[in-house]
């Protein structure tokens, strides 16, 4: 075979591959282990100061300067309905694409990349609360874990945070 038949062969390869799997950025929220589609996410930092903004949504921390841009942070524990973090506990930053720009989700702790099967999709359990499960679009059997795949979008709607 010819380098370029091996080459087509490798790449049809690679299209089969990642239509059977996904990719996900992860992150942790108290003990909660979620995935957000890696190509949505633009960049993990450390926690950056930001500035509150008074009349905003409870679930909004405030904003942030991301190098000259200005990013709206919404604090992951309060958007699911969880505790709020104890005094020495610092959230992380997970940048992420919405249709309305760049937005930080404060979260616990920064995962890895993972793959998953596409085969090991199921839908969100029914003993979550009913403010996770409307935020979560299904999970993923992990070993010892669920990986929690993130609504982005629906996170983001802040008129649906209360």
């Amino acid at each position: 075979m010819s380098a370029m038949t091996m080459d087509g062969i490798a790449n049809a390869e690679r299209e089969r591959a990642s239509e059977q799997s996904r990719q996900y950025s992860t992150f942790s929220v108290d003990n909660l282990f979620f995935g957000i589609e890696v190509l949505r996410v633009q960049e993990v930092l450390r926690y950056l100061e930001m500035t509150s903004v008074p009349t905003a949504p409870e679930v909004i921390e405030g904003l942030i300067n991301l190098r000259g841009q200005i990013v709206t942070a919404v604090d992951m524990r309060r958007r699911l309905g969880l505790p709020k973090r104890t005094d020495g506990e610092t959230p992380m930053n997970m940048v992420v694409r919405s249709e309305d720009g760049a937005v930080s989700l404060l979260v616990d702790e920064i995962g890895d990349v993972l793959e998953v099967q596409v085969d090991d999709y199921e839908p969100p359990p029914d003993n979550m609360s009913r403010e996770q499960r409307e935020l979560i679009q299904g999970v993923y059997k992990l070993d010892g874990r669920l990986l929690l795949v993130l609504d982005t979008e629906r996170v983001l709607q802040t008129n649906l945070c209360t």
